[in-house]
């Protein structure tokens, strides 16, 4: 989805690791700048972004959450929640001629309940000609329209981006560089981005996502109401997500080395593409987009796509919105043979079984009907509410967290959200 509401701010996607160390760069080669270009002056901008948010979700053996990457959600824990969209995000820009520099740090809920800020940008930039840009640092990962602006509520109508879709890249940045062309034609203009990195993000206790050759390319289209953009990304990704399970799998022997070869993320090839439109006149609007993600690994292959609009009436805007998400593949498999195993390797491997198909069943398979309300009551500012219908189907529990053994998909999921967004 694109930008449908201005933000005062345009975000500069990417960063550095440690955010202070694109910083330092920039300092360092600011001087080199001015020399080059005298009569330009550093420009410093402060700017940030925010959402207060409850939700209310009518599951009780799982919880709504707008990503994995939270502690927990509204449901299970507790029926009201504040932690599935609340944030806030500040950003530091500065400019100095040809060179410019960003930093930009977010506080929302992670996986150990916490919210330390994180750097979610740190980036410098050189405008190597009026249509060649290149940057090093943490950089936003063009996947997706949103992928700029996914966590700044108040740039789009609903509560926050499809979950079917951004959900399955629910890390947003890599550290690394990218090179960015403008051209055009016309009244229609491009802009190229190829980009190189790695990431290497804490989960919780020891558990991490490491993700290193990301590579990818994508290009954006924009001609009057209309903007578009084709992403392509791949990726060689390692988590510690039911290693204890493979490595009990692995005492079995061959077939249970097998087994652990073929589900544990471990240097796995990930590959994702992804395409999506935004038809925007002023007094309506439509979005669309559609993704696939392969692996092969625990994370199954998926597609999904979402489609929605809206139409404004002065301050306020109703929209309606449908997603999907479903996998190419089984939510569940035999696991180790069991007959011939003696009585306690039998209940060991029974176990192993279970904890495999309790990851496979976190391959989403959902649908979702949304429709809402978006309220701009004063300049910067937005009240939202909005009402999601979902079903996780097949075995699969969808996007929902935190799902006990006594969960059963297919149940219909009611969540009613509101949220006050505000840039500043």
């Amino acid at each position: 989805m694109t930008s449908q509401f201005s933000f005062p701010s345009k975000a500069l996607p990417a960063a550095l690791r440690g955010g202070v160390l694109a910083f330092g760069l920039t300092a360092a080669v600011t001087g080199h700048a001015a020399a080059a270009d005298a009569a330009a002056a550093p420009a410093w901008k402060f700017s940030g972004f925010g959402t207060l948010g409850a939700v209310y979700a009518s599951v009780r053996d799982a919880d709504f959450s707008s990503t994995v990457l939270r502690a927990n959600g509204a449901g299970r824990s507790e029926a009201w929640s504040p932690d599935v969209d609340s944030r806030l995000g500040a950003q530091l820009d500065l400019s100095l001629g040809r060179w410019s520099g960003v930093l930009q740090v977010v506080s929302e809920q992670d996986m150990e309940g916490s919210y330390r800020p994180r750097v979610a940008w740190a980036n410098v930039k050189y405008q190597a000609t009026p249509d060649l840009a290149l940057r090093v640092g943490r950089i936003a990962l063009p996947v997706f329209l949103a992928a700029d602006y996914r966590k700044v509520g108040y740039t789009m109508a609903w509560v926050r981006p499809p979950v079917e879709v951004y959900g399955g890249l629910p890390i947003s940045s890599s550290d690394g560089i990218d090179a960015t062309w403008r051209w055009g034609k016309g009244a229609t203009r491009h802009a190229t981005q190829a980009f190189l990195g790695r990431t290497d993000t804490r989960l919780f206790d020891d558990r991490r996502v490491e993700a290193h050759g990301i590579a990818g390319l994508s290009h954006s289209i924009e001609h009057g109401a209309l903007s578009a953009r084709m992403s392509a990304l791949t990726a060689h990704l390692t988590t510690g997500l039911a290693a204890d399970v493979f490595a009990g799998m692995r005492a079995f022997g061959p077939q249970g080395v097998a087994l652990a070869d073929r589900y544990a993320i471990e240097h796995k090839r990930v590959s994702m593409v992804s395409a999506g439109f935004s038809y925007d006149p002023g007094q309506w609007f439509l979005n669309a987009e559609a993704g696939h993600a392969q692996t092969h690994s625990l994370l199954g292959r998926t597609t999904t796509m979402y489609a929605g609009g809206g139409y404004r009436f002065a301050s306020l805007t109703p929209h309606l919105g449908f997603a999907k998400v479903r996998a190419h593949g089984a939510t569940r498999a035999p696991g180790l043979a069991l007959a011939g195993l003696p009585a306690r390797a039998q209940a060991t491997a029974a176990a192993l079984n279970a904890g495999l198909n309790a990851y496979l069943a976190t391959i989403p398979i959902q649908t979702t009907l949304s429709t809402g309300l978006r309220w701009d009551l004063a300049t910067g500012a937005a009240l939202k509410v909005q009402y999601d219908r979902l079903r996780p189907t097949d075995g699969s529990r969808g996007t929902l967290i935190n799902t006990p053994s006594s969960f059963r998909s297919g149940e219909t999921v009611h969540v009613a959200s509101m949220a006050l967004d505000f840039v500043f």
